[in-house]
């Protein structure tokens, strides 16, 4: 009897451990197991409160806290043995994808827009429109309504069908028909790469368009993009604001600005439906409601009070395949290493630490170059270690790259995107009331984009049963936080690559200078690293890469 007891307490206290354990985890396959192993926790957490210090001021782009961060990934690369990817100007093999930038700070009080409504006009300023380009902008022009400014020929909707754009300036709504219609041919109830607003911008070009107004969607069930802007704070609300950035030869050349729901309507006023009604046709038939609006001019006056030139750099570097033929072919790792500086203040400088946002996608990208250079068996494709610029003044680097790729985008097969993978998710300014959270987040991390490549999510999934993360897809099927298009995947994405962003999500210290090294969880992070390590191994290693799907659809 004792005997019996004693096993049975003996079977009882072995099955309690192993699910206090969790579920049993996969082994690493062997000729992967030495740079998975040299992903290490204290590495992280070191080269995170390096990167998120004082010292680099907050890593502003065109400053030198970003320049000594640019420096520090490069060195970092050519210590682990990544081959430069890029050349300087004297065609020198280089670590640095120069990219040029214009700065510029516009200035609101003299910037406006006028309505010419038949005889009468009218004029608004700041607040009530917002945006800037650039260059100095003079515009007076037809106003035509080209309803949600999309041209998606695989789903069947076209708002330029039958509407002459040409030498116009077009009013838009901002996202795109049905989101919250789960069996929308947009994705569902998530958002689509058509629903940004730099897509319509240069879909209203290619259609002749001068400029774009866009408008918050009228029968919104969603704060609007600038109302959701507003919500995040922090720097959102720095004085003087912080200067906006360009690419020198953006592939856009017109100017976009967004106006208030009164300033919308007065636009519309020759439409012959209210904006609520011109929405709600448009939804209900899928049909666009697109036209030329009789008797109404706008004029556009942008000005500037200072620009000047920069030049940046995507730091790059290369770990050359191993198969002759599959050498020829890209996965990318990337991150971007910019954030939000500092501004000088009575008792010291504030600073935009960005620890999260994005010293941890940096450190991660840094960490996933020693761990592939340190293990003795190479991949067949190539990897192209890629950390972007400018990304908080709008992806321009990660634009920049996908307009000049170093390497054809048209084989490259897989790109895993790191941005905030070091905290856990946590209610905020931002999200409250737009987006569930779940209570623990500790080991959760979200990918964001597998409906444009479900492969590749299966891929993810799969080498995750080493790891055992709680991965998640909320913001696959969300249209409040615009978040699938906030990050350096994106821009190939509209190039067709398949690509996934990793997050672990926002935050009460996004954007804010709260977001310092102390915060970030390193055992998660560690944890992400290596899950993109094995995914990153399979997509350069598996027979094909996986699929891209042009347009995805819903339910």
């Amino acid at each position: 009897m004792r005997k019996v007891v004693l096993g049975t307490a003996l079977w009882v206290l072995a099955v309690g451990t192993a699910q206090a354990e969790g579920p049993k985890l996969a082994p690493v396959p062997a000729a992967q197991a030495t740079g998975y192993e040299r992903i290490r926790e204290a590495d992280l957490r070191a080269d995170v409160v390096f990167i998120a210090s004082d010292a680099l001021q907050g890593r502003m782009s065109l400053q030198p806290g970003d320049d000594a961060a640019v420096e520090w990934i490069a060195a970092e690369f050519a210590k682990a043995g990544l081959k430069p990817a890029a050349t300087d100007a004297k065609g020198q093999p280089s670590y640095f994808q120069s990219v040029p930038l214009i700065e510029y700070r516009g200035n609101a009080a003299a910037s406006g827009l006028t309505l010419h409504l038949g005889s009468a006009d009218q004029s608004w300023k700041s607040p009530d429109i917002v945006g800037g380009y650039r260059d100095d902008v003079d515009i007076t022009a037809p106003l035509a309504f080209a309803g949600f400014g999309i041209t998606a020929p695989g789903m069947g909707y076209d708002d330029y069908k039958g509407l002459d754009a040409t030498g116009k300036v077009v009013l838009v709504f901002e996202h795109e028909p049905q989101e919250n219609d789960p069996k929308s041919r947009f994705s569902g109830t998530g958002n689509t790469r058509y629903a940004t607003g730099r897509v319509k911008a240069l879909n209203a070009q290619a259609h002749g368009a001068l400029a774009v107004i866009v408008m918050a969607e009228p029968n919104r069930k969603h704060p609007s993009n600038l109302e959701r802007y507003n919500r995040i704070g922090g720097s959102t609300k720095r004085v003087p604001p912080l200067p906006s950035q360009a690419l020198s030869d953006d592939a856009l050349h017109i100017p976009v600005l967004t106006v208030s729901d009164p300033v919308a309507a007065q636009l519309l006023a020759k439409a012959g439906m209210t904006p609520q009604a011109l929405q709600a046709a448009i939804d209900k038939d899928f049909a666009p409601q697109s036209r030329a609006l009789a008797d109404t001019t706008v004029s556009l006056h942008l000005e500037n009070t200072q620009r000047s030139r920069g030049m940046s750099a995507n730091v790059v570097g290369l770990l050359p395949g191993s198969d002759p033929t599959l050498a020829a072919e890209t996965v990318i790792i990337s991150a971007h290493h910019d954030h939000d500086g500092s501004t000088p203040g009575a008792g010291g400088a504030e600073i935009w630490h960005g620890a999260d946002d994005n010293g941890s996608g940096t450190v991660g990208v840094v960490a996933l170059a020693r761990a592939f250079m340190a293990n003795p068996v190479r991949p067949k494709r190539s990897i192209l270690f890629t950390v972007f610029a400018a990304e908080e003044r709008g992806l321009l680097g990660s634009y920049y790259m996908a307009m000049h790729p170093l390497r054809p985008l048209a084989t490259t097969r897989a790109l895993i995107n790191f941005d905030m993978i070091g905290r856990n998710e946590a209610p905020s300014d931002q999200t409250t009331g737009l987006i569930e959270i779940p209570k623990d987040t500790t080991n959760r991390l979200n990918l964001i984009g597998a409906s444009y490549s479900p492969d590749f999510d299966r891929t993810v999934r799969a080498a995750n049963r080493s790891v055992g993360l709680d991965l998640d897809d909320r913001f696959d099927h969300e249209n409040a936080l615009n978040v699938f298009f906030r990050s350096d995947q994106f821009p190939f994405v509209l190039n067709d690559v398949p690509a996934m962003w990793f997050f672990t999500g926002f935050h009460p210290d996004y954007h804010h200078t709260t977001d310092t090294a102390d915060k970030i969880n390193t055992a998660k992070m560690t944890k992400i690293v290596k899950l993109a390590y094995l995914s990153a191994w399979r997509f350069a290693s598996d027979a094909a890469g996986p699929a891209f799907v042009s347009d995805p659809a819903g339910q």
